[in-house]
């Protein structure tokens, strides 16, 4: 079954129309790109997904349900939402923060079972947290305190994972960690949804490609044909390089600081 589907979703914020007509859908195994300019519409349609604005017109169902039948713990158990920046400014461990994750999956006040402690520990290896378990997630750096966001996120186990530019403030390794990780979790079944600015990594990661353009989707496919020179051009109004762009690679070992 398809995780996400929106059809025709129309948003208005402030009295302007911000998608006009959007529809899109998300696939167990898929890890999809949401492209666009600065304005075009891309977190909105995340937030929307997320159930955090309500479409003026169209519909979105999360695992062939509505929001309001999936509910708040339902849609807990199936989505977790990585903002942009992932803000955390909590004076709390690194571990506090990530177990914040287990919250769908277990009654309220009750202490952490096994399988929690087990998820929390898996999710803070696969994102490279840790080390710094024991750290105060209000003095890491703002590049540490994304890792730890989406460590929780991991730790939710949900089948959908919306993130909002989840590479934003991380140098190029963990950039490459960061991907790798979420197209991991597209590959192992998941389905993963996430906005994009750097249209090489996502021509490099995603399955599929969606550019949106003043609010509307101008193109939706497999990321080299939707990153074609018209479309670029038409979303952007730029040209494409002849020249390739840097590519990177990770070391066998991660690098010391």
């Amino acid at each position: 079954m398809t995780l996400l589907v929106a059809s025709d979703v129309h948003v208005r914020l402030g009295g302007a129309v911000v998608l006009h007509g959007v529809s899109l859908s998300v696939a167990p195994g898929e890890f999809v790109g949401l492209a666009g300019p600065n304005g075009a519409g891309k977190t909105t349609f995340l937030r929307t997904a997320a159930n955090l604005i309500t479409p003026a017109v169209g519909s979105v169902r999360i695992d062939g349900k509505s929001h309001a039948e999936l509910g708040p713990q339902g849609m807990a158990r199936t989505l977790a939402y990585l903002p942009h920046g992932a803000p955390c400014h909590w004076p709390m461990p690194v571990r506090s923060v990530v177990a914040l994750g287990r919250l769908p999956h277990r009654p309220a006040w009750q202490r952490l079972s096994g399988q929690d402690e087990a998820a929390a520990d898996a999710a803070m290896e696969r994102a490279g947290v840790a080390a710094f378990a024991t750290r105060r997630v209000d003095e890491l750096s703002a590049g540490e305190r994304a890792r730890v966001m989406i460590a929780r996120a991991l730790a939710q186990e949900p089948k959908l994972l919306l993130a909002d530019e989840p590479t934003v403030a991380l140098d190029p390794y963990h950039q490459l960690r960061v991907l790798e990780l979420l197209r991991a979790i597209a590959d192992a079944g998941g389905a993963v949804l996430a906005v994009f600015h750097d249209l090489a990594l996502a021509n490099r990661f995603c399955t599929r490609l969606a550019l949106i353009r003043a609010g509307r989707l101008l193109a939706d496919g497999e990321p080299a044909a939707v990153l074609s020179a018209d479309n670029v051009r038409a979303a952007y109004g730029v040209e494409i390089a002849a020249t390739p762009a840097t590519a990177f690679t990770l070391p066998a070992q991660p690098p010391r600081h």
